[in-house]
């Protein structure tokens, strides 16, 4: 079988799509049930109904789920489309913003005052609101059914809970000040939650109703949504991705202090980890002041002191001690008075990615020392 992926665009990141398309697999159960999940997924992660449409006119061999032995052979039942699907969702083009329009083109799409500028606010109450529709807040805020209970939560008592402030649901982005936006992103964050499954409740025109929650790719699809629309309008800021401050914003870098920070966060020992997350959080927050970053920088010259014997094995003595140079010379961690005090704060910037990029450096170094794995090292017998 060979699957016509020319119309089909993704909205979702392909590792999102392929990850939940695997489990889809891997799943057992009626057949109505999973073709259900498979349906779902290609309407939350494929642009329109076309890879649905697909995927239905995929004839269902007789011999029901399982199909039979020569119709896996020819490879024409469902499963072996969406398998195919899976294993070659890479092949898929991200979706885009369509190409300029004429009148777009010709600038006559302004709006009644004269101004394209973006309500920041305004899209990420959509966003939310998105999510919401998907039955992403069922989980936290339930679900009206015309068979279920009446007394669901309050949802914005359950915001309330998280952030102190009454009142914020229903969404209403015109009376936000900051503090309630940048607070609205973080707990939204921790509040969704993907429904794997949904089915419809036709009595009463009751709709969808969803289950089976899981929150792990529902915040991988909402950080997506939301860095990218805070990268699109220009706010420095981003949902850490990994880290002691997973979900929270934290100031953008770029691509290669980014991949650092995630090279360290899963390279470092069990002993250290929790420390390095503990500085890389301290660094990076939103609000970091600084003394803030001044303890960051602390935290970790404190993991490469422990680590001295390891540098000076390598470099030996008193090169090891260079590294030290700069944490003893600026008034960072000993505060003395022949320390440097007069310098520019860009400085902490510079010193925290040093020594962070040290860190990463003496984990190689140790990584380097230990035996190989399953072994003392030796060659193993034949």
């Amino acid at each position: 079988m060979i699957v016509d992926l020319s119309n089909y665009e993704l909205v979702w990141p392909t590792s999102l799509f392929v990850s939940e398309g695997e489990r889809i697999l891997r799943t057992k159960g009626s057949r109505s049930s999973w073709e259900e999940r498979v349906e779902w997924l290609l309407t939350e992660a494929l642009v329109g109904s076309t890879a649905v449409a697909d995927f239905q006119e995929v004839e269902t061999p007789h011999g029901g789920w399982g199909s039979t032995r020569e119709s896996r052979y020819r490879g024409d039942t469902r499963e072996d489309w969406f398998e195919e699907l899976i294993s070659r969702a890479s092949e898929i083009r991200p979706a885009v913003a369509p190409r300029p329009y004429w009148p777009q083109c010709q600038g006559l799409s302004l709006s009644a005052k004269g101004s394209t500028a973006r309500d920041v606010r305004r899209e990420f109450s959509l966003i939310v609101s998105d999510f919401a529709d998907n039955g992403y807040l069922v989980e936290q805020f339930g679900e009206d059914c015309v068979d279920g209970p009446e007394d669901l939560p309050d949802a914005s008592a359950v915001i309330a809970r998280r952030l102190g402030i009454p009142g914020l649901w229903p969404l209403t982005p015109t009376v936000w000040d900051e503090d309630i936006f940048y607070g609205l992103i973080e707990v939204f964050h921790d509040l969704v939650s993907r429904p794997r499954l949904r089915r419809f409740h036709s009595y009463g025109a009751c709709g969808w109703h969803h289950s089976e929650f899981h929150n792990g790719p529902a915040r991988i699809l909402y950080r997506t949504k939301v860095n990218e629309l805070l990268r699109e309008v220009g706010i420095e800021y981003e949902l850490a991705a990994e880290g002691e401050d997973l979900g929270r914003l934290v100031t953008v870098t770029d691509d290669a202090r980014h991949q650092l920070v995630h090279r360290v966060l899963n390279d470092s020992p069990p002993t250290v980890t929790a420390r390095v997350r503990h500085a890389i959080a301290l660094f990076r927050a939103r609000d970091a002041s600084l003394e803030s970053k001044r303890s960051a920088i602390v935290a970790a010259v404190g993991i490469l002191e422990e680590r001295r014997s390891l540098i000076r094995e390598e470099l030996g003595k008193p090169n090891d001690g260079d590294l030290f140079k700069i944490a003893n010379g600026f008034d960072l961690r000993h505060r003395r008075a022949d320390q440097l005090a007069d310098y520019n704060d860009a400085f902490l910037d510079w010193i925290f990615w040093w020594y962070l990029a040290t860190i990463e450096l003496t984990n190689k170094l140790i990584e380097a020392a230990e035996p190989p794995r399953g072994g003392s090292g030796s060659e193993p017998p034949f």
